[in-house]
C-alpha cells in the first residue's frame, strides 16, 4: 500500500485527536478508523485496523502513565481486568475471520443505548469515588465483563473505551475520573491483544503506524491533562457526548 506524505500528515493529525478522545473517556477510533479507510478505500481493512490499533497503544501508555503519577490506582484489579481483556481480545480477533461482524452490531447498538440511558438518568453515577475492596463475585463479575469487553474490542472494536469506563464506574463503583485511568490500562491489554495477534498476519502498515503512534502518543498526553483538570463533571458530559456519537454511527452503518 502507498502512501503519500500529505496523507501519512493528514491521518497523524486524526491520531493526535483520537489519542486525546481516547485518554477522556475512549472513543478515538471514530476519528481514526473512518479516516482511514477514506484515505485508503483500496487497502485491506484487517490491515488499517491492525494499524489503527498498533497506534493507538502509545496513546494509552501516555495517558496511563500521566494519571499513574498522580493518582493512587488499584493496580491488582486493574491487573486482573487487563489479564482478562488480553485473552479476550486475542480470542476476538482470531474469531472475526470466522463470522459476520453484522451479528454483534445490533447487540452492540443496544448495550451503547442502555449504557447512555443509563448514565443520563443517573446523574450521581460517577460523580463521587464510592469503591470499597471489592468482592470476590463483584471481582469475578467484573474480570468476566472485561474479557467480553476485550473480546469485542478485537472482534469489531468501537466503543471498547467507553465500555470499559463504564465497568469501572458501574461495577467497581469508581468516579469517572478514576474509572477513565483504569480504563486505559485495560484499553492497552486489549488492543495489545489484538495487535499480537495481527502482527504475525502482517495485517500492520508500519510506514503509517509509526507516525500515527507518535501523534497518539502526544494526543493521550493532552487528553489526559484536560481530564485531569476537567474533573467528574467534564468527563461524564465527554462520556455522554462520546456515547451518543457512538450510539449514532453504529445505528446508521447498521441500517444503511
Amino acid at each position: 500500500m502507498t502512501a503519500e506524505i500529505y496523507q501519512i500528515a493528514f491521518i497523524s493529525l486524526l491520531a493526535f485527536a483520537s489519542g486525546a478522545i481516547n485518554a477522556a473517556v475512549g472513543g478515538g477510533g471514530l476519528v481514526t478508523v473512518p479516516g482511514l479507510f477514506a484515505t485508503f478505500p483500496d487497502a485491506i481493512p484487517a490491515a488499517l485496523l491492525g494499524t489503527d490499533k498498533a497506534s493507538a497503544i502509545f496513546g494509552h501508555i501516555s495517558a496511563m502513565r500521566h494519571y499513574a503519577l498522580r493518582m493512587p490506582l488499584p493496580w491488582r484489579l486493574i491487573g486482573l481486568a487487563a489479564a482478562a481483556a488480553f485473552i479476550g481480545a486475542q480470542l476476538g480477533a482470531h474469531t472475526v475471520y470466522s463470522f459476520p461482524r453484522e451479528w454483534v452490531r445490533p447487540l452492540v447498538i443496544a448495550l451503547m443505548g442502555v449504557m447512555f440511558v443509563y448514565t443520563l438518568l443517573r446523574r450521581d453515577l460517577g460523580k463521587h469515588d464510592d469503591a470499597q475492596p471489592a468482592t470476590r463475585l463483584r471481582q469475578a463479575v467484573g474480570i468476566g465483563i472485561a474479557f467480553l469487553i476485550g473480546f469485542y474490542d478485537g472482534f469489531f472494536g468501537p466503543g471498547t473505551g467507553s465500555f470499559l469506563v463504564f465497568l469501572f464506574v458501574r461495577v467497581f463503583r469508581f468516579d469517572f475520573l478514576r474509572a477513565t485511568a483504569c480504563a486505559k490500562v485495560a484499553n492497552l491489554a486489549a488492543d495489545s491483544g489484538a495487535v499480537v495477534y495481527f502482527l504475525p498476519a502482517g495485517a500492520i502498515v508500519w510506514k503509517l503506524a509509526i507516525p500515527m503512534a507518535a501523534s497518539a502518543y502526544l494526543g493521550g498526553l493532552v487528553g489526559a491533562r484536560l481530564v485531569m483538570m476537567g474533573g467528574n463533571v467534564w468527563i461524564r458530559r465527554v462520556f455522554l457526548a462520546l456515547s451518543a456519537t457512538l450510539l449514532v454511527k453504529l445505528t446508521l452503518d447498521y441500517l444503511i
